[in-house]
């Protein structure tokens, strides 16, 4: 939903401030959801991204929204429920991983990666491969994504394996 992206857009470029106020944040995207601008799946998944900010790092606020997210999402249903589900496992993974329970981590990523293919998915499954001594294992992931997955997935993952310094141009 183009309105939702926006009001994320928002959210992200607030948080990207080294000045942000979370309590700013929070207000915000109650509002947009008031307004209805938010669906309550994607106001859940917003706040535990707050809730995870290293300037916040509310682990026991970003497990109880988790879960509140999963019950909206399986209360919400519909066409988006599998992608809903994999924005619950990918926020479990984080918080793992931040927590650094990263075998945890990987798990929940790769559940997230088998319900929506896509470039966050991925790379969050690499970065935990990295995380855990496993950098020959990441690589030849990559180099498996790059022959089956179709070209525009690969251009958005090469990206963000660039971030993660995975490649060495194999």
């Amino acid at each position: 939903d183009v309105g939702q992206r926006s009001v994320l857009a928002a959210v992200e470029r607030k948080m990207a401030r080294d000045d942000f106020d979370a309590e700013e944040v929070r207000a915000f995207l109650h509002a947009e959801h008031q307004a209805k601008r938010l669906d309550r799946v994607h106001l859940l998944s917003a706040l535990h991204v707050l809730a995870c900010h290293p300037k916040v790092a509310d682990w026991e606020e970003a497990a109880r929204l988790v879960g509140e997210q999963e019950l909206a999402a399986l209360d919400l249903g519909g066409p988006h429920l599998e992608a809903n589900l994999a924005s619950v496992d990918r926020h479990r993974g984080v918080l793992a991983f931040l927590r650094h329970h990263h075998q945890v981590a990987l798990d929940y990523f790769a559940r997230a990666l088998e319900r929506q293919r896509s470039a966050e998915n991925f790379t969050n499954v690499l970065a935990t491969l990295l995380a855990l001594g496993e950098e020959d294992e990441a690589r030849s992931l990559l180099r498996q994504a790059r022959r089956a997955f179709p070209p525009n997935l690969v251009t958005e993952i090469d990206r963000g394996a660039e971030a993660l310094v995975v490649d060495s141009g194999s």
